[in-house]
């Protein structure tokens, strides 16, 4: 969605153009005799030589800062996705399932040596933060604007539209560097995963108790009286989760621990995620990727 939005502020861009003092190309008309084909033509040769296909047809004396908003909007969509991206991993790493890329002489904590913190996913997040919370500059400059434009149009424009910019050029820079390093932990991921299959698997296991001739209402409340015990074992003593057994042991299910057991196989509960990720991949990102091949060679080196 951000990579759409760019592409359709690029296809889309306008040109202030060659309007004058005001607005108005008086002074283009003065100049050309009061020719008022070539004042209108002067827009188009400007935009040719500087690589625009259009310009505002109608302005003051600068372009209208409703569209300095629309390029914030674009970066703030990078900058919501990068956060939302960084609390992932944060959470991940915490989890000990993934971890972002740690160079051999890092330092993970000032204060706990043994530490290591996910350093540039909190510094992307620190940007997203800074991103989301600039882009209100230029909504409340273009929406403060006098009839023409007074400076703090441009003394805000030049703070609020650079820092953007830049910082959006450094969660990029995140991005990339740590992609390129990322380490996942499958047998963490296959451990979690196992530890909590069985609280997941309870609808499973209730439509297959009911099949064999249980009653559904019985069922159901007598599931979430294990679940709530077995999630107490857990809790509260540090034992591994014994719904299973609760279940097998009870015998108003009728599933012994082998028909609990092909329950259980997490094949069972991915559902399309494989084709979902494949067609996302053939339909969306490879052509992108290949429209834009020549930038995959780019990488980015963090130093934290």
């Amino acid at each position: 969605m951000d990579y759409e939005e760019i592409e359709y502020l690029l296809e889309n861009k306008k040109l202030l153009g060659q309007k004058g003092t005001t607005g108005t190309q008086a002074s283009f008309l003065e100049l050309f005799d009061g020719d008022l084909d070539k004042a209108k033509q002067i827009d188009g040769l400007i935009c040719e030589k500087m690589g625009y296909d259009s310009y505002f047809p109608v302005s003051g004396q600068t372009y209208t800062r409703k569209y300095d908003t629309r390029v914030l909007h674009a970066l703030t969509g990078i900058a919501q996705s990068a956060h939302k991206f960084s609390n992932d991993i944060r959470l991940l790493q915490h989890m000990k399932e993934m971890e972002e890329p740690f160079e051999k002489g890092q330092i993970g904590s000032s204060a706990m040596a043994y530490k290591r913190n996910p350093m540039r996913s909190e510094r992307m997040a620190a940007l997203a933060n800074y991103i989301i919370a600039d882009s209100i500059n230029p909504a409340i400059t273009a929406s403060t604007q006098w009839f023409e434009r007074t400076l703090d149009d441009s003394a805000n424009k030049r703070i609020s539209i650079a820092e953007a910019f830049l910082a959006a050029d450094g969660i990029l820079d995140l991005y990339l560097n740590i992609t390129d390093g990322l380490v996942v932990y499958p047998k963490v991921v296959e451990a979690d995963l196992l530890r909590e299959l069985p609280f997941m698997a309870t609808e499973n296991i209730l439509m297959d108790a009911v099949k064999a001739g249980g009653d559904r209402q019985e069922l159901h409340e007598a599931i979430r009286q294990h679940s709530m015990a077995a999630g107490r074992v857990v809790k509260e003593e540090g034992k591994p989760n014994d719904l299973l057994e609760r279940i097998a042991a009870d015998e108003r299910f009728g599933l012994d621990e082998s028909k609990l057991s092909e329950i259980l196989d997490p094949k069972k509960y991915v559902g399309r995620a494989p084709q979902q990720t494949e067609e996302f991949f053939a339909e969306y990102i490879d052509p992108i990727l290949e429209k834009n091949k020549d930038a995959l060679a780019i990488h980015a080196d963090i130093n934290v």
